[in-house]
C-alpha cells in the first residue's frame, strides 16, 4: 500500500471553482482520500472531529483566513501535528515570515500545476 492510499487531505477554499482545481489535481495523483471546507472555522471545527494528515489552505478567505487557521491548528495538542501548505495568489514576504513563524510546513503560489503541487506535497509528507 502507498501513502497516497491512507493520506487523508483537506481543502479549504472559499472559492468552489480553486477547491475544484485543487481537488481535480489531487485525484490525478491519485488521493482520494480528500475532504473540503470553504473557510477556515469550518475546517478547523470538522478537523477536530475527523482529523486529516495534511490541509492544504487558501490565504484570503472570509471567517478565519489561511494563517489563523494554521495558528489554531498548532495551539491544540490534537492538531498541532498536521501538514499544513498554504495556498496564496499573492506570497508576501509578511506571510511567508509569518506562515514559517506558525509552523507552516510548505507554500505554494497560485497559480500552479499538477506537477508542482505535487512536488509541494511530498516535501511535507514524503513519496505519493
Amino acid at each position: 500500500m502507498q501513502l497516497r492510499d491512507t493520506l487523508k487531505v483537506m481543502v479549504v477554499d472559499d472559492m468552489p471553482t480553486s477547491r475544484g482545481l485543487i481537488v481535480q489535481a489531487l485525484e490525478e495523483m491519485k488521493i482520494w482520500n480528500n475532504t473540503t471546507e470553504n473557510n477556515g472555522q469550518t475546517a478547523l471545527d470538522r478537523i477536530a472531529q475527523k482529523p486529516v494528515h495534511l490541509v492544504l489552505s487558501d490565504m484570503n478567505m472570509p471567517v478565519m483566513n489561511g494563517l489563523e487557521l494554521l495558528e489554531k491548528l498548532r495551539s491544540h495538542g490534537a492538531t498541532k501535528g498536521v501538514g499544513f501548505i498554504l495556498i496564496t495568489g499573492k506570497p508576501t514576504s509578511e506571510i511567508v515570515q509569518k506562515g514559517r513563524a506558525l509552523g507552516m510546513n510548505n507554500m505554494i503560489k497560485k497559480p500552479f500545476t499538477t506537477q508542482q503541487l505535487k512536488a509541494c506535497i511530498e516535501q511535507v509528507v514524503g513519496r505519493i
